[in-house]
């Protein structure tokens, strides 16, 4: 491979550890020179590896990637991101002086997905009004006759097409469920190839059990569940987002769901985090959980063996799994 290129870890400091654990980052600095303490955070003090580095590894909490800093380090010609969008991170200065972007999106799409569907699972259980009638006293030990639950038979509907999305539908694929999209650059036979049927939002409220969004956040997503959507919801229906609050009209629903017409499973929100006393807060047909199905604890180190994977196939010529499309930028999340 030639002399080894200079790589710049640029994240936050306190996850290199987590992402890189020992053997991972052995790996990373057989392939790289790469020095774990030499961290770039801060645009205004870049440190003196940058200006010999040929690949920037970024994470949470990296500066953007403008003029400055290709100005710090004009080598640079590989940014992998050990993190999910870069829509944050990348600059169209960074695109057009011809540095090459790969994303771990895919690597956070996973537990994401799994999180969805566990929560779909649960939901269409009635375990958390369940689980509130059991710290209340009222006992539903038994298996009463006609009871409404379960997944199997039920229109699961996917608000996108995302690599989230469809790691969704392949995990429901034989979960006995009718599978619905709706998704703007999604034709009718690719949704047929994931094992689906594209229909339009409003189609997909109105004949779905569950609702899963999984669309980016853009000007037109904004509180795409509305409460006019929301009102298309048949009684009894979830609503699961993993996604991004903004996307839901958070009033509404949580109105809606006081009524119990609705359940609500929600890892996102809008505000976020939501305000003491909020009243989606306490109610029991309502899970809501602080942004954590993403990469967490323990999967931090897929993050590192991804970026590892992709600096080998960089060097050695050969495609990268993660590389980022410029031009998709606009409606990816």
């Amino acid at each position: 491979m030639g002399e080894r290129p200079v790589a710049v870890l640029a994240m936050r400091d306190d996850l290199v550890g987590q992402i890189f654990p020992g053997p991972v980052l052995a790996r990373l600095t057989d392939l790289v020179d790469c020095d774990p303490a030499a961290i770039f955070t801060d645009a205004g003090a870049p440190p003196p590896a940058l200006a010999a580095a040929r690949i920037l590894i970024t994470g949470w909490e990296s500066p953007q990637l403008d003029a400055a800093v290709l100005t710090a380090a004009p080598g640079v010609r590989l940014v992998v991101h050990a993190a999910g969008s870069v829509k944050q991170l990348t600059t169209p200065e960074l695109f057009a002086a011809g540095v090459t972007v790969s994303s771990a999106v895919a690597v956070n799409a996973r537990p994401v997905a799994e999180f969805t569907v566990a929560s779909i699972v649960l939901a269409t259980r009635r375990v958390f009004r369940y689980a509130a009638d059991y710290r209340a006293g009222i006992s539903r030990h038994g298996y009463p006759v006609g009871e409404d639950t379960g997944l199997y038979g039920l229109t699961v509907g996917l608000v996108g097409a995302s690599q989230i999305g469809r790691l969704v539908l392949a995990m429901l694929a034989d979960h006995g469920v009718e599978l619905l999209v709706y998704d703007p650059f999604l034709t009718p036979g690719q949704a047929a190839e994931l094992g689906a049927t594209a229909v339009d939002l409003d189609t997909l409220c109105r004949r779905s059990d569950v609702v899963t969004v999984h669309a980016p956040e853009l000007p037109e997503t904004y509180r795409m569940i509305d409460e006019r959507r929301l009102g298309l919801l048949r009684d009894g229906a979830v609503l699961v987002n993993t996604a991004r609050g903004a996307l839901v009209d958070t009033e509404a629903l949580a109105a809606r769901c006081a009524t119990g017409r609705l359940d609500a499973v929600l890892d996102v929100t809008d505000p976020e985090p939501l305000p003491v006393g909020h009243p989606l807060l306490g109610l029991p047909n309502v899970l809501i959980t602080p942004h954590l199905a993403g990469t967490r604890g323990r999967e931090l180190r897929r993050f590192g063996e991804f970026v590892v994977s992709e600096v080998h196939r960089w060097l050695s010529g050969e495609p990268l799994l993660g590389r980022v499309n410029p031009d998709a930028l606009s409606h990816s999340a």
